[in-house]
């Protein structure tokens, strides 16, 4: 085992194949280590997310040298049978790759039983291998913009499912009406880790519907609110470029191929929250660049945060009032708000008190816009009804940004941890990564940023690298050597090379970077592997 920093919460173990990797899975899910939080596997890795406080990170790497791996055998978990069409656009490429015939491709694909490895790059997209086929599949070399969901595909040893339409490189060779991804369902991942899967063949065409691109709230969304009763609200007439409801993400669902997701600037959105009375993690409103206005249903109480943006309140009389952000804001019945184009900063927090009155989606009021998962992106028109709270819930005056919000022409300085592939990359690619001034393109969402620098990050090693878990703050080296740098929507799993993540404290600061910002790294270790204390 190798093991490899990934930032201070986090190590990457790196093992000899797939099987082992799965052992070590299955050891370390039937004899947990107190102190790891989620286990991410994928191809021949382990990424570990743990607690320093309690367990460091060199007593961890003392619990797991210690499994012994010799008489482990990975659990399989219950058989899924899977109706296939085998009418793929690669399947006459696949044969000519294999060096035989369709029908025999056909044949070896639906008599052999598979076993999900693991999930990753989609919510449902499941990793199956199998140990009798031992295909090599390379993926395309230029992949397709879109992949209809259901699609059966190859790439390397692995056989998946599209669970939603989306971009892909890996070789198509069938399709299926089963739904792999279905949040009606108690468990929406029809795949998951440990499942044995068959296939089956079909003969008549099958027609598949994707998945919606936005997720939808219930209609019995206001089902608990009591009969005639007046709720307050917000009566939204302007969301700017994008505002989505936020907390504090939904951890722990990387076995779903989910991402934790969450506010962009965590410490500003605990901020509102507290300005309001409400608890911390509430879920408030995440308005980019300002553009949004509002009218209050209502006495409503709110508190902005984030980025420095002008607050304005008109009144019902015409009246207009110019108030700050950071200290709580009395609005009455008719009152009109408006949030302009901030000076500082890129992502602003409204909270109101008593929270908003809307459904919790797998764990989490986070709009996931990777998975299209939660409450669904505000637009004009809505209606947004705002909850009850006692009146002895004491609000905050005493709040202020957790960090100078950055404008476009600063020159962003963050912490980075060199690992887990810094050993990917040249000596004079981490000299540059850390000397070179990388400006924010517009290519940038809450998925990454995606960074430009006058001169590219070169590779040591050409090899393909196998999926491997990502975490937030990864700097992900693409094959042009301009760093993509994740961000709460991240992937969970990654098939480029990390040289480095954003230290966790810097996370939030990286999250209000504005487009055509700047950003410098400073590395704050050496990069090495990781022994045990022994």
């Amino acid at each position: 085992m190798r093991f490899l920093p990934v930032n201070f919460n986090s190590i990457m173990i790196e093992l000899s194949g797939l099987t082992e990797t799965l052992m070590l899975f299955d050891s370390l899910n039937m004899t947990p280590i107190p102190g790891i939080e989620e286990i991410i596997p994928a191809a021949r890795t382990l990424m570990i997310r743990f607690h320093p406080m309690t367990i460091s990170v060199y007593q961890l790497v003392d619990e797991i040298q210690n499994r012994s791996l010799q008489t482990c055998r990975y659990v399989s978990g219950k058989q899924i049978e899977i109706p296939v069409c085998y009418k793929g656009e690669d399947l006459a490429a696949v044969a000519e790759i294999l060096g035989t015939s369709i029908q025999d491709v056909i044949r070896q694909h639906t008599e052999n039983e598979y076993m999900v490895a693991f999930t990753g790059f989609a919510p449902g997209f499941a990793y199956m291998i199998s140990d009798i086929a031992q295909w090599n599949i390379p993926r395309r070399k230029t992949p397709r913009t879109r992949i209809p969901a259901g699609t059966v595909a190859l790439a390397g040893e692995f056989s998946g499912i599209y669970p939603q339409a989306s971009p892909g490189g890996w070789q198509l060779i069938g399709i299926t009406n089963e739904r792999m991804w279905d949040l009606s369902r108690p468990e929406p991942a029809l795949l998951q880790p440990g499942n044995r899967v068959s296939f089956r063949n079909v003969e008549r065409g099958i027609v598949t519907v994707s998945l919606p691109e936005k997720s939808s709230i219930p209609d019995e969304t206001f089902a608990e609110m009591s009969p005639g009763k007046n709720f307050c609200s917000l009566e939204i007439l302007s969301v700017g470029l994008q505002t989505l409801f936020q907390d504090l993400g939904r951890f722990g669902k990387s076995g779903l191929g989910i991402s934790a997701s969450g506010a962009m600037d965590k410490s500003a959105l605990r901020s509102a929250n507290r300005i309001v009375g409400n608890p911390s993690d509430q879920a408030c409103l995440e308005i980019v660049q300002g553009g949004f206005k509002a009218v209050a249903r209502g006495k409503i109480i709110i508190g902005v945060t984030g980025a420095l943006c002008p607050i304005r309140i008109k009144t019902p009389q015409g009246e207009i009032l110019h108030v700050n952000s950071y200290q709580p804001i009395d609005l009455n019945d008719g009152d009109e708000i408006t949030l302009g184009m901030p000076n500082a900063g890129m992502r602003s927090y409204l909270a109101v008190r008593g929270g908003f009155i809307i459904p919790e989606v797998l764990a989490s009021r986070s709009f996931d816009t990777l998975s299209n998962i939660g409450p669904v992106p505000i637009k004009p028109d809505d209606r947004l009804v705002v909850g009850e709270t006692s009146h002895c819930a004491a609000v905050s005056v005493s709040e202020a940004p957790a960090f100078v919000m950055p404008n476009k022409d600063d020159v962003v300085v963050l912490d980075i941890f060199l690992g887990p592939r810094t050993d990917w990359f040249e000596q004079t690619s981490i000299d540059l990564l850390r000397n070179q001034i990388w400006q924010v393109t517009p290519q940038s969402n809450r998925i990454g940023l995606r960074l430009n620098g006058e001169y590219t990050l070169s590779r040591i090693k050409h090899e393909e690298l196998p999926s491997e878990g990502t975490c937030s703050g990864a700097i992900q080296i693409p094959a042009s050597g301009q760093p993509v740098l994740f961000l709460a929507d991240h992937p969970v799993t990654g098939g480029y090379p990390v040289i480095a993540s954003v230290a966790h404290y810097h996370l939030d600061l990286a999250g209000q970077i504005p487009i055509n910002g700047k950003i410098q790294f400073n590395p704050i270790n050496q990069f090495y592997e990781i022994q045990g204390s022994k």
